[in-house]
């Protein structure tokens, strides 16, 4: 029996409607019972409200990176999807990095953009 796979799911505000719309895309792959989402705060129940299953962390700004980088460094999350707006800078950017380091750390997939999170997915699927 294959174990589930965990995936983290972030974006920045300017971002968080594209990850519903990939979540959306990549439906029957994500609600699969051998995957489970973990997402921080507002993003969360944006993916509750479209129909998707998901473990919710805190916001952001209110330590939800620092609480999924955790989980990275436990190893109970496989990989992240944070999809970042480059052109907008943020405040917590430190946590940002932070998690980015921790993915490094522990390597842990880590895609930034929808390109890269598609090649990971079709991976995982190919898996399931």
């Amino acid at each position: 029996m294959k174990k589930q796979t965990s995936i983290a799911i972030i974006a920045h505000d300017n971002k968080k409607a594209d990850m519903i719309q990939f979540l959306i895309k990549n439906g029957i792959a994500l609600q699969h019972d051998k995957v489970k989402l973990i997402a921080t705060g507002i993003l969360g129940r944006n993916a509750e409200k479209s129909g998707f299953k998901v473990k919710k962390m805190l916001p952001c700004l209110m330590g939800g990176d620092a609480q999924i980088a955790s989980k990275v460094a436990a190893g109970k999350i496989n990989v992240v999807f944070m999809f970042t707006d480059p052109l907008v800078t943020n405040a917590h950017e430190v946590d940002i990095k932070m998690l980015v380091r921790i993915c490094d750390v522990h390597n842990v997939p880590l895609a930034t953009n929808e390109a890269t999170a598609q090649l990971f997915l079709n991976a995982i699927v190919q898996r399931l």
